[in-house]
């Protein structure tokens, strides 16, 4: 069973939908990952649903490209308050939960961002966010390793998500993506899910504080 938690309602649906439809229980929960209050709703009502929350999947994400110079104080804290404070809030409100039970696995989704600089495309307040993810999964797994709660990060480089697509449409931005990733292609969102699988579960029983990075080679440089 599935709780998918989105701010858009119409996706979040859509993706219930796709699970149900291939005879899975599913429901959705509308959340704004940005309030630590939304977040507490979120899990309740999950708790609510299902009885018990086994496994978290740190999802959230927005990037906007704009030079440090000429980035607005909301543009910072857009960024900083979803991929970064939002992660914190749901990691707090399902440990609260899971550390009771003594077990549940928590996955976040980092990025690449988080270990190197993506060029050309400025990026700042994104890279700093996605290197606090990693800072906290590893945080938290030295926090929760002896109480049953296992913390792990999956960084992604460039995968064909709605987020990337806008950028693969800039011949400039893409060049360098490709020509910088040594594999030559983008991923695709199943390399990822698979990634988040495998630490989710008993295959990675001994895996906490980890950080496994998806990106077709480009951080090698």
């Amino acid at each position: 069973a599935l709780a998918i938690a989105d701010f858009n309602a119409e996706t979040g649906q859509q993706a219930v939908a796709a699970i149900q439809a291939l005879g899975h229980k599913a429901q959705f929960i509308q959340v704004d990952v940005r309030e630590s209050a939304s977040v507490q709703q979120m899990m309740t009502a999950a708790i609510d649903g299902f009885g018990q929350v086994d496994i978290l999947v740190n999802n959230a994400g927005i990037v906007k490209n704009t030079p440090a110079e000429d980035s607005s104080d909301q543009d910072w804290l857009n960024t900083i308050n979803v991929n970064l404070n939002g992660v914190f809030w749901c990691c707090r409100a399902a440990a609260q939960h899971m550390l009771a039970r003594k077990s549940g696995v928590i996955v976040n989704i980092a990025s690449m961002s988080g270990i190197i600089v993506n060029k050309p495309q400025p990026q700042t307040a994104y890279n700093v966010s996605k290197a606090g993810v990693i800072m906290i999964t590893k945080s938290l797994a030295a926090e929760w390793a002896d109480r049953g709660v296992r913390v792990n990060s999956v960084s992604p480089g460039y995968i064909g998500t709605e987020m990337t697509k806008a950028g693969l449409t800039k011949t400039e931005w893409s060049d360098t993506w490709l020509a910088m990733t040594p594999m030559g292609q983008v991923g695709e969102p199943v390399d990822v899910a698979n990634a988040v699988w495998y630490l989710a579960s008993d295959a990675a029983k001994f895996a906490t504080g980890t950080n496994l990075v998806i990106d077709g080679g480009y951080s090698i440089w």
